[in-house]
């Protein structure tokens, strides 16, 4: 029966998009005088909603052009533009906010396509200690954290007073490549102050403390529970698995809703970047609220945190930092 009502579903699906779909579109057209294109550009505001609805357009289109203008070159945008104008039969001179809108969002569309590329190119790319670049970045990672520590070696125990598991950083980069260290690098230096209080609160964590709960307890239970420490977590591991949580947000999609939202036009290295560095707080807030009794709730309360995040990024109008700022990225709440 199950099999039989999803087959059902799949043809009513497959005749919406084949017929019906393409019926509305050719009655509209005749009852508005324009194309799709122009429908969602002038019934949309700038950003997601936008967005989201040309990439869709063009993504279903019957027409080659159309299609293939999701794909080209950021280069090449203006004369896409300028083709499917021509294909359209749209006058440029009658309708300059519409060449402006499409170009805007067509070179968001390309430019997460590329954004992909860039960071699955650093996620790529392992840690090598031969390499001189990659140590800098490693060393420079210290001396933003610990300015007023010298490390004693470059093998030693010091690395975990940052997170990092063992003496040797270069074992913890494995899942997520040089793109774990460029995001960690960047957290410290462009957002140093959060990055320094976040690193403090997980190595010397604070029990968080409800009255409501508290009023539940019998005086030895409140008394052993105020005595309990915190559950702490590894800063430098933690950052590496929020880049984890990033990359997967941006490679299945889930992330235009956002960077659609706070960049203008080409999203780039610099947004996925912020991204996690907002991420990182939130992460720490929500770790907080949380109050895991272990380190092994770990997982349980990423997964947690992945899901609300999701849930939030399905808003068409979501800006996980609307000010898009790494030294505002505090004020924003979710």
């Amino acid at each position: 029966m199950k099999h039989f009502l999803r087959v059902v579903t799949q043809f009513f699906v497959f005749l919406y998009c084949k017929c019906l779909w393409r019926g509305l579109k050719f009655v509209a057209r005749k009852l508005t005088g324009r194309c799709e294109l122009q429908r969602i550009c002038y019934n949309n505001k700038h950003g997601a909603r936008r967005t989201l609805k040309i990439e869709s357009s063009l993504k279903y289109s019957k027409n080659e052009l159309l299609r293939s203008a999701l794909s080209v070159h950021p280069d090449k945008v203006e004369k896409s533009i300028d083709d499917i104008m021509a294909l359209k039969k749209i006058n440029l001179d009658t309708n300059p906010q519409l060449g402006i809108s499409l170009q805007a969002s067509l070179l968001q569309v390309v430019g997460y396509r590329s954004l992909v590329g860039e960071v699955e190119k650093l996620r790529r790319e392992p840690y090598d200690c031969e390499n001189a670049h990659h140590e800098t970045l490693l060393m420079q990672l210290w001396k933003e954290l610990r300015p007023d520590t010298p490390l004693t070696g470059r093998i030693s125990k010091q690395w975990c007073e940052i997170g990092f598991q063992g003496s040797d950083p270069k074992t913890d980069f494995r899942g997520m490549g040089l793109l774990g260290l460029h995001n960690l690098l960047y957290f410290a230096e462009h957002d140093k102050a959060n990055a320094l209080q976040v690193l403090h609160d997980s190595l010397q964590p604070k029990h968080k403390s409800l009255p409501s709960k508290a009023s539940e307890m019998s005086p030895s239970e409140w008394e052993q529970k105020s005595l309990d420490k915190a559950i702490g977590f590894s800063f430098a591991i933690v950052g590496i698995n929020i880049t984890d949580l990033a990359y997967s947000l941006l490679v299945s999609g889930a992330l235009k809703t956002h960077l659609y939202n706070v960049a203008p036009e080409l999203p780039s290295l610099l947004h996925f970047q912020q991204t996690f560095c907002y991420l990182m707080q939130e992460f720490h807030r929500f770790w907080t609220e949380e109050d895991p009794g272990d380190i092994m709730e770990f997982n349980r309360i990423r997964s947690k945190f992945h899901h609300r995040i999701l849930k939030q990024l399905k808003h068409p109008d979501t800006a996980l930092c609307p000010h898009f700022s790494a030294s505002d990225l505090h004020l924003v709440n979710l």
